[in-house]
């Protein structure tokens, strides 16, 4: 649980004396898991000033090993697990992807160049550059277009005549493939993204259908652009929420013909593979995915048909 602590007369002049006063650990400044405001604080000595917010994040739990699938040419690919962020956030900088990839090859944090980032909540293939030379290059495979990356992802949904949202929106949802173009941009929250939003960019997303669950879909999806959430806002957008998405509508529970309840444990997607520079990366598919698949009547061989 995160401890907040409005600063007052007497208190304290340092975050270090804010952390004690609100008896928070200590070790929670060096991991990264105290703000001031928006800002993290860097050390204890920080200085801090009547009426300031004090953010103490709780500890996270112990991070899984990380699969690092090879690091040639400058560029380290590694396999995130769900629930770990790519980069530091409110729950510290030392249980991040970045941080534990670093600290795994024997480099500084400062060393990885972030090139891609998947959600917390997603899982899959993530690309770190070691130099400017293999950052550059990555950088241009994006914009030349040759810079392939394929997620899969289990949707809720309907093909047909039952699929009543998509059509609404202007889907053919009796399509087996197509591309989602609708430009995103930011929502309300400042978190989230929506279809038109606050300076809305062009934004492309490849799709296909490669099979049918109850009451879900098997997805191949390929982003030709980067926005924030772009797979997950415009599937949402085309009336086929992700399971387990809460920020765009997914279900997190799901109640089958059977009686049967299904209750995803994550956002159901996973980035399975990228293709750039000459070389391919590959993450297999979760445990997690393909029990929730099986659970909505789905078979394990639409997998190898979604990545390839």
């Amino acid at each position: 649980m995160t401890k907040v602590w409005i600063v007052r007369a007497g208190d304290g002049a340092t975050v270090g004396d804010i952390v004690r006063k609100a008896h928070a650990d200590e070790s929670a400044i060096a991991d990264g898991r105290v703000f001031v405001g928006k800002k993290r604080a860097t050390a204890a000595t920080q200085p801090v000033k009547v009426g300031d917010t004090v953010r103490v994040g709780a500890a996270a739990s112990a991070a899984p090993p990380i699969e690092v699938l090879f690091q040639r040419a400058g560029v380290v690919a590694c396999i995130k697990p769900a629930g770990l962020p790519t980069v530091p956030d409110h729950a510290g900088a030392a249980h991040s992807l970045v941080a534990l990839v670093a600290r795994q090859i024997g480099a500084r944090v400062e060393a990885l160049r972030i090139t891609s980032r998947l959600d917390r909540e997603v899982s899959g293939v993530v690309l770190f550059a070691l130099d400017a030379s293999a950052e550059e290059k990555l950088r241009a495979a994006r914009a030349a277009g040759t810079y392939r990356r394929r997620y899969v992802a289990i949707a809720a949904g309907a093909r047909g005549a039952d699929a009543g949202a998509a059509g609404a929106r202007g889907v053919d949802a009796s399509a087996s493939a197509g591309e989602w173009s609708a430009p995103i941009g930011r929502a309300k929250d400042p978190l989230l993204r929506a279809v038109g939003g606050a300076d809305a960019k062009e934004s492309l997303t490849r799709w296909r259908v490669v099979a049918t669950g109850e009451g879900t879909l098997l997805l191949a999806v390929e982003p030709e652009t980067g926005r924030t959430h772009q797979i997950r806002v415009h599937a949402s957008h085309a009336g086929w929420p992700l399971l387990g998405d809460r920020d765009y509508g997914g279900p997190t529970r799901l109640t089958l013909a059977n009686g049967a309840i299904v209750a995803p444990s994550r956002i159901a997607l996973h980035a399975a593979r990228v293709e750039v520079a000459g070389f391919v990366a590959e993450a297999p598919i979760p445990r997690e995915l393909r029990d929730l698949w099986r659970a909505c009547g789905g078979h394990d061989d639409a997998w190898l048909a979604a990545c390839t």
